[in-house]
């Protein structure tokens, strides 16, 4: 699809013209970067450089790139202390909420201009020049509009990184957000150097051997809710200690928990720390769980949210039930 046919050309060309115009550029992804968020700063900023800018990406502590992710060329990565205060153009991805980048919302509020991209639902109040489409799969996609926009090298690296936003956030492109133009990036980015069978090798086929134990322990205690067609589970701190496996390394455990037959709703809480848990919430389509993550004070998509509370595990769940009821 050619820019100028695109419902967020207006958007796309502002983003563009403000990249153009700049020098020094700093892009930044939200606290704990998934595939989207990584595979957007690692692929506009390498873009950037290509294209003769001084540009890097950066995201705040912890300041680790998964595993899983190691396919991705991250030269352009630099650590968050690192983040220079004088760009002309700082860019926010995968994220329109100054608190998700945490302590980098500060060196971004002194560059000359800062551009948002996005695919979350966003209330507009952060940022000069706003690229958000809510109905989008991926930010990738935006991504990669705004890079075609510019006549920028869509190399490898950059192929693969957009590629990764793009598998990751659409379940492997099975999410109700996938669409013609989406698969349509995809062709092109396969066309651009992208292995799909090794990208797809380690996002979902490697696992520390601990994953085993762990999974083991929150499919134990599994609950389907036959009442609500909610089915849920649990992921402590203990969990992960006992297998010395990180809290990120257990994300796609939420894939598990909605297996089952008849339920509608899955939901995984994970104990962040004693007090606070991080909750993940699925839908087969008829619920939409980002109305009811909002309700904890986080968000995401209809089919796929998340959430960040001190309530208890149970009191989660029976939040939950009470909206479903």
């Amino acid at each position: 699809m050619a820019v100028s046919e695109h419902k967020n050309a207006e958007a796309i060309r502002s983003v563009a013209l403000a990249l153009d115009s700049a020098d020094t550029i700093g892009v930044v992804g939200h606290i704990g970067p998934d595939g989207d968020a990584l595979g957007s700063m690692i692929a506009l900023a390498y873009a950037a450089r290509q294209a003769g800018k001084q540009a890097l990406a950066s995201f705040d502590e912890p300041f680790v790139v998964p595993a899983e992710m190691s396919f991705l060329d991250t030269s352009v990565l630099v650590a968050p202390h690192e983040f220079p205060r004088d760009l002309d153009v700082a860019v926010a991805v995968d994220t329109s909420v100054p608190s998700r980048v945490g302590a980098l919302a500060e060196p971004m509020s002194k560059a000359g201009t800062l551009v948002v991209i996005d695919h979350h639902i966003s209330d507009g109040s952060w940022g000069d020049v706003l690229l958000i489409d809510r109905t989008a799969a991926a930010t990738t996609e935006l991504v990669y509009a705004v890079i075609k926009e510019l006549g920028w090298t869509l190399s490898e690296p950059v192929a693969n990184a957009l590629y990764a936003g793009l598998v990751t956030d659409t379940g492997r492109f099975q999410y109700s957000s996938t669409s013609p133009e989406t698969h349509a990036i995809a062709a092109e980015l396969l066309a651009a150097g992208v292995e799909p069978d090794v990208i797809g090798q380690k996002l979902y086929e490697e696992a520390p051997f601990g994953y085993y134990a762990v999974a083991s322990n929150v499919l134990g205690r599994a609950v389907f809710d036959t009442e609500h067609s909610l089915v849920w589970s649990l992921v402590t701190v203990e969990d992960l200690a006992n297998a010395d496996v990180q809290r990120h390394e257990v994300d796609g455990l939420i894939d598990l928990v909605r297996l089952a037959r008849g339920s509608q709703i899955a939901l995984l809480i994970k104990e962040a720390k004693p007090g606070v848990y991080k909750g993940s919430l699925r839908s087969r389509g008829v619920v939409d769980v980002a109305a009811i993550a909002s309700t904890f004070g986080g968000g995401g998509h209809h089919n796929a949210s998340g959430f960040t509370t001190s309530s208890t595990p149970a009191e989660i769940v029976e939040s939950i039930t009470a909206q479903l009821s």
